[in-house]
């Protein structure tokens, strides 16, 4: 069976939803629906994809109005050379209507548009890497803290047996027909069962209330009303097969993906660069209609005129930058040689999660493995425990010996709890590495 196989088994495990149950794809889509860096990641994607348009990029032309209120005060009492003696009042409106076009700028607007386009790619890229990183955290938090109210719910079986021996061996004592030495090993035990459990169910509380953290719920976490979790630790896996996961990975892992569009960029900014080598074409056209008011200020009657006048103007602008200290040159191959640097860190990123993604593989068996040994371990610890109870009820054996079996017992539970974390762990990892969280969950 291939990855994508037991990964749908984890995703879709648990599909009815429940009032008061909790399952791990329901914890996963409350998070995706009310994490904030989720929301700011959607925002970020939003914007990138305003931007990708060819008017960002300056195909179309610009066009701007603009008038001008002129208002000039000319004092020519003294100036003997003049035909307009006195004080005149000069006042003027000058509207101008412009337009400017790119025509030809070596290629720099499509390479713009590729730029634009790459940049809402990254943008999309970098909101999945959100959305896989915390369905990852999500779904560790959630079976973190499975494995807590697991050990509570050993701890708290464990306690009620020593309750009920203590309890037995009281009225055993009562009646004289029990030693005081069996009475306090069984009061000692109690406490310390106890003390383990107080101790345990504050591990599971902080658990559940980091999980409804990631959640982040608005209500006050409260253990009285945490939810019941349903998906269990004990799942059966299959084996991942070695080929299909590094095929997977080349595919779909998201950040080699964003180390891709990286690459792409760069290679955009090289090409852009390249354009500032060829020569420019532009073409300006506009209108600039003028009205003006001239009055002589100090002599009645004096010479008061209007003036009208409209300009048509359309150019075309060639403009090629001969020698600049060789400064575009220089940035061309600046960023090619940054071109270079982005294609060694992607072979290196690419090498280095094989090597990360057949580690895990490696982790991933050998915790199977243990999962399996611990399995039939606790078999056995199980049936010697129950025996051990027996064989202590009919006075075979002491209770310094049921203690032993006892604490042979919730270790090898404890360790077989810890395995099942273990092997989920190493498998989240793959189920991210693959790029199958991002796939699941992108919706």
């Amino acid at each position: 069976m291939k990855l994508i196989n037991s990964i749908l088994f984890v995703c879709f495990l648990s599909s009815i939803w429940s009032q008061e149950g909790l399952t791990v794809r329901q914890a996963v889509i409350t998070a995706l629906e009310n994490n904030f860096k989720v929301k700011v990641a959607e925002k970020q994607e939003q914007i990138a994809a305003k931007n990708n348009n060819l008017m960002e990029a300056g195909l179309y032309p610009t066009v701007a109005l603009q008038a001008t209120f002129n208002n000039t005060i000319i004092d020519n009492t003294n100036n003997p050379f003049t035909f307009t003696p006195g004080i005149i009042l000069n006042q003027g409106v000058t509207p101008s209507l412009a337009m400017t076009a790119n025509l030809f700028s070596g290629m720099a607007v499509w390479i713009t548009k590729d730029r634009l386009e790459q940049l809402e790619a990254q943008s999309k890229g970098n909101a999945l890497v959100v959305i896989e990183t915390t369905a990852q955290d999500v779904m560790k938090a959630y079976y973190t803290a499975r494995l807590q109210k697991e050990r509570m719910n050993l701890y708290s079986s464990l306690l009620d047996y020593s309750r009920e021996r203590v309890a037995y061996y009281e009225l055993k004592e009562k009646y004289g027909k029990s030693t005081s030495l069996e009475l306090l090993q069984f009061r000692n035990q109690l406490l310390t069962d106890s003390t383990n459990y107080m101790l345990q169910k504050i591990s599971y509380e902080n658990a559940m209330r980091n999980l409804l953290l990631l959640m982040n719920n608005s209500e006050e976490p409260n253990a009285a009303i945490f939810p019941e979790l349903i998906d269990p630790l004990e799942i059966a896996f299959p084996l991942i097969e070695k080929d299909q996961a590094i095929n997977d990975l080349l595919s779909n892992n998201q950040n080699l993906k964003n180390q891709y569009i990286a690459l792409e960029l760069q290679k955009t900014a090289t090409h852009y660069q390249r354009s500032f080598l060829y020569p420019t074409l532009s073409f300006q056209a506009g209108v600039n209609p003028s009205w003006g008011w001239f009055r002589q200020l100090n002599v009645d009657n004096g010479l008061e005129m209007n003036t009208q006048s409209m300009q048509y103007y359309g150019n075309f602008s060639l403009r090629y930058n001969l020698f600049n200290n060789w400064k575009t040159k220089r940035a061309y191959d600046v960023a090619k040689i940054q071109q270079e640097i982005a294609e060694l860190n992607t072979t290196s990123m690419e090498q280095t999660l094989k090597t990360t993604m057949v580690n895990l593989l490696e982790m991933y068996v050998m915790r199977s493995r243990l999962v399996e040994i611990s399995s039939e371990n606790l078999d056995y610890a199980t049936k010697a425990w129950d025996q051990a109870k027996k064989r202590f009820e009919l006075g075979t054996i002491t209770s310094i010996d049921l203690s032993v079996f006892e604490n042979n017992y919730s270790n090898t539970l404890m360790q077989h709890y810890e395995n099942q974390f273990n092997k989920m762990d190493a498998f989240l990892e793959l189920y991210k590495m693959t790029g199958k969280i991002g796939l699941t969950y992108m919706e």
